[in-house]
């Protein structure tokens, strides 16, 4: 359940915010008692990619081109 702090409150308490919401609690800014902004964890970032991790797993004709009644299909036409 997101935490609800009005603006100036949010002013003297920042840093507290800043780490709950670091650690997973979502924090509503609210001005003058209505909803204004969301304080929210950010996504985790995606891992590094890695060439070569698929090798050996993808058959050659993965790569043939397709035939020309699939490749309309897929044009719509």
């Amino acid at each position: 359940m997101p935490l609800t702090v009005n603006v100036h409150d949010a002013k003297t308490q920042f840093s507290r915010l800043l780490e709950q919401a670091h650690g997973g609690q979502e924090i509503i800014l609210a001005k003058a008692g209505k909803p204004y902004a969301r304080l929210m964890p950010l996504a985790p970032e995606a891992g590094a990619r890695k060439p070569g991790r698929l090798a050996g797993k993808i058959e050659e004709a993965f790569f043939e081109p397709l035939p020309e009644q699939e490749l309309d299909a897929w044009e719509g036409k």
